[in-house]
C-alpha cells in the first residue's frame, strides 16, 4: 500500500503472519509500536530474540527449558512414579494450570498422522520407552486430545509400553470427543485427570 513507508509495510506483513492476526490488527499493532517509546520497543525486540536464543527443549522430557532441564524435571518434590504424556510443550502449561497433577511429563512432539507422513519414528517414543524402562515409573498418563490421531497415538504408546508392565491410563472422556486440549478449561482438564482410565482394558 503506497500510504505506508517500506518499513511500516514490512512490519505489518510480519505481524500479519502471526496466528489470529489479520491485516487490520497488524496495522493497529504497527501503529502502537510506532508511537511507543524506544525502551518499550527494545524490550519487545529483546524478548523475541531471547525466546529464539535461550529457550530450548528439556533434555529429559522435551518441554520448554532454559538450560539442560526444565523447572518441573529439576524439582525434587515432583512425583517421579507418574509420567504424563502430551503432544506438545504448551500442553504441559495447560495441565500445570489445573493444579491437579504433581508428576513428571513427556512431550511426544506430535500425534500419529500417516496421511501427513507422521509415523512413530517422528515422535519421541524411544526416549519415553527408555524413561519407563529405567525404573521408578508406575503409571503413564496419556493426556492426548480425543481425536482420531490422539486415539491412534494412545494405542501406539500403550503397545510400546506393554512389556514394561506399567499402568497406562488415559484422560477421562470429560473432554469432548474431537476436541483439542487448546479449548479445554483448567476445571475440565482437572476432572479429566482425576477420571483417567486404563488404556487397552
Amino acid at each position: 500500500m503506497d500510504a505506508y513507508t517500506e518499513s511500516m509495510e514490512r512490519l505489518i506483513e510480519a505481524l500479519g503472519k502471526l496466528p489470529g492476526i489479520g491485516r487490520r490488527t497488524a496495522e493497529r499493532l504497527a501503529f502502537y509500536l510506532l508511537e511507543a517509546d524506544m525502551q518499550e520497543v527494545e524490550a519487545l525486540a529483546g524478548a523475541l530474540a531471547d525466546i529464539k536464543t535461550k529457550v530450548g527443549r528439556c533434555a529429559e522430557c522435551g518441554a520448554m527449558a532454559e538450560g539442560g532441564l526444565c523447572a518441573i524435571c529439576a524439582n525434587p518434590r515432583r512425583d517421579r512414579t507418574r509420567l504424563c504424556v502430551v503432544e506438545r510443550a504448551k500442553d504441559v502449561i495447560r495441565l500445570e494450570a489445573t493444579g491437579g497433577y504433581n508428576g513428571l511429563y513427556h512431550v511426544l512432539g506430535g500425534l500419529l498422522a500417516p496421511m501427513e507422513g507422521i509415523g512413530p519414528e517422528q515422535l519421541d517414543l524411544e526416549r519415553l520407552a527408555r524413561r519407563v524402562a529405567g525404573g521408578g515409573v508406575q503409571e503413564v498418563i496419556l493426556a492426548l486430545s480425543p481425536t482420531v490421531e490422539g486415539d491412534g497415538t494412545a494405542l501406539c504408546v500403550a503397545g510400546r509400553l506393554k512389556a514394561a508392565g506399567v499402568r497406562v491410563t488415559r484422560l477421562a472422556r470429560g473432554l469432548p470427543t474431537g476436541a483439542s486440549l487448546d479449548y479445554a478449561n483448567p476445571g475440565m482438564l482437572a476432572d479429566a485427570l482425576r477420571g483417567r482410565q486404563d488404556v487397552g482394558a
